[in-house]
């Protein structure tokens, strides 16, 4: 599948060349990196809604990995990128990070073809409630490690067992700061995506 960026520099509309466009969510624990990967990848400038992080949010919200964040996402981060030589559109949808936001991830997974988790070795158990709304809706998704310098490496079956994720998902790593690698992240889900859809074709009876 061809998947390489195509609008180089950043375009600000949709280009007549796009044939297809596909509704992507990105989810995963507080703090993971959601909001930098849809910023790295991004051809048009990201929406992001924000707020600062206040006293209210002490005891609630798990800094101990990233304690020079100041801000989280409220509602959702938003970005488009092209692919497949330009006839391909995927809308980026981040989730916010804590499970108090669960209604409103429902809302934002609506339509989803797929999504993208990241996850921090750090703390695994965070990425357990995106993991488990999105196995009650039937989304399916690719599972990303998203390399923090100081977190912890683990055998891939380690990791696969402490997730519960299927042998079937793709499970792989990035770095939400570097655009090829989280480029290289999605790529995987959109093909895993492909051979899903084509599998399922495959199953409908006729």
């Amino acid at each position: 599948m061809d998947c390489a960026p195509w609008s180089d520099p950043p375009v600000t509309y949709v280009p007549a060349t796009v044939t297809r466009s596909a509704k992507i969510v990105v989810a995963g624990g507080f703090g993971v990196g959601k909001t930098t990967l849809i910023g790295s990848v991004s051809e048009v400038k990201p929406l992001r809604m924000e707020e600062p992080i206040t006293q209210a949010s002490a005891g609630v919200d798990d800094l101990r990995g990233t304690p020079h964040k100041t801000t989280t996402t409220v509602a959702m981060d938003f970005g488009r990128i092209h692919m497949a030589g330009g006839s391909l559109a995927l809308y980026l949808f981040g989730l916010p990070g804590q499970a108090r936001f669960q209604p409103l991830w429902e809302d934002l997974a609506e339509g989803a073809l797929g999504c993208l988790v990241l996850a921090d070795t750090r703390d695994l158990d965070a990425s357990h409630d995106a993991l488990g709304l999105l196995d009650s809706g039937g989304i399916p998704y690719a599972v990303a490690i998203n390399t923090f310098p100081d977190a912890p490496g683990y055998p891939e079956a380690e990791l696969r067992e402490a997730l519960a994720l299927d042998p079937y998902t793709p499970l792989t790593t990035c770095d939400a700061r570097d655009r090829t690698s989280s480029l290289h992240a999605l790529i995987t889900l959109t093909e895993y995506l492909t051979e899903h859809r084509s599998a399922a074709v495959l199953e409908t009876p006729r």
